[in-house]
């Protein structure tokens, strides 16, 4: 498998700048995830590797091969970058049976048919669809449908697989199914994956890390944990969830191991303590956020050296697996996930904590 390498990779359509000076190592092996709002560039970004689309500033190169360099106009066309893909709406032929649609890259590059047969049901096998192959392709579900795209993208053993949203035609309980079963495939064939999504729980639960795009540019790179739990600015805490951000200034800000520093913050009508990347100045305005599911309901302020407000339950949505409750507290309403059994009504006064580690501070913008 093959490494990709973004250098300050651009695309201009007219005044319109759709991707902006995008630089970005994917290594070989590795599930790497484009993520963001509609118009954010993802796609432009994975049509431009694909070689769809022609980057018209910077450098592309897959493993050791340049494939494409906007300053010396060299670009070498898509059927001859070794690349597997799978569209959002998979593209399966209706004309064709499984076995045709998964040999088709084969015979367009006239491979005798002995090796056909036998690369077409070996990558069936992969995705568990090899009992389907002689089935007429409108007679297969959504998610077999999908299986059959992946197949068809893996069987001249490409040198990466791109995806664009393929798991958005499926239904919730699918959608998470198939996630999890290419997940699983990819990591066996240590196949190196660069995917698109607008979808975080599924950014979360696929990739090795996480690329939050937003207005042509990247916002941040990392773990789907360290995107979550550690945004580096406002922009990216509020991308995810519906999460609590905090009006703040720092009292008091001290290292506390590693690259990450103690925070004594004060807000409106509260106060407590939080973490940071990064060191904060005496006075500093910050936002605290705390995630919905980092809050405990309380009876009585038991914060424990992190954070605690006291308000009143204005809104309690049952949703089977847990409680989405509304606080109005003299900062602002903050939104809890509280377990299903909780016993919280509309109407009753609660105290709401989170401990230090779960309250995480950025430079307010």
């Amino acid at each position: 498998m093959a490494s990709v390498t973004l250098e300050n990779v651009s695309r201009v359509y007219g005044a319109v700048t759709a991707v902006d000076g995008v630089d970005l190592k994917i290594r070989s092996g590795e599930f790497v995830t484009l993520l963001g709002p509609s118009g954010c560039g993802k796609t432009t970004t994975l049509r431009m590797v694909a070689g769809l689309e022609k980057n018209t500033g910077g450098r592309i190169s897959i493993g050791d091969n340049v494939v494409s360099d906007a300053d010396s106009n060299y670009f070498v066309p898509s059927e001859r970058r070794r690349l597997g893909m799978v569209f959002q709406s998979y593209a399966i032929w209706p004309h064709m049976t499984v076995f045709d649609n998964v040999a088709y890259p084969l015979r367009i590059r006239r491979r005798p048919a002995a090796e056909i047969r036998e690369r077409v049901m070996g990558a069936l096998r992969l995705v568990e669809m090899e009992q389907y192959a002689e089935r007429p392709s409108p007679a297969l579900s959504g998610g077999q449908q999908q299986r059959v795209a992946i197949a068809r993208a893996l069987v001249f053993e490409p040198e990466v697989l791109l995806l664009d949203e393929p798991l958005s035609n499926l239904d919730a309980r699918l959608r998470t199914q198939m996630g999890d079963e290419f997940r699983q495939l990819q990591q066996r064939l240590k196949i190196t994956a660069l995917y698109v999504t607008h979808d975080q729980a599924e950014a979360m639960a696929l990739s090795d890390r996480v690329v939050v795009m937003h207005g042509g540019k990247i916002l941040q790179v990392g773990a789907p944990e360290e995107i979550y739990q550690r945004p580096e600015s406002r922009q990216v805490a509020a991308f995810f969830g519906t999460p609590n951000l905090l009006a703040a200034k720092v009292k008091d800000c001290r290292p506390n191991g590693g690259a990450v520093f103690k925070l004594s913050v004060e807000g409106q009508g509260w106060s407590g303590e939080c973490h940071a990347a990064t060191e904060m100045t005496k006075g500093a305005d910050v936002t605290v956020m705390v995630r919905p599911e980092n809050l405990q309901v309380c009876e009585a302020a038991k914060a424990n050296g992190g954070l605690s407000w006291s308000g009143e339950v204005v809104q309690a949505i049952f949703r089977g697996s847990h409680r989405s409750i509304v606080v109005k507290t003299p900062a602002q309403k903050l939104n809890v996930e509280a377990s299903s059994l909780a016993d919280v009504g509309v109407g009753r006064t609660v105290t709401i904590a989170a401990p230090p580690e779960a309250a995480w501070a950025v430079c307010s913008e």
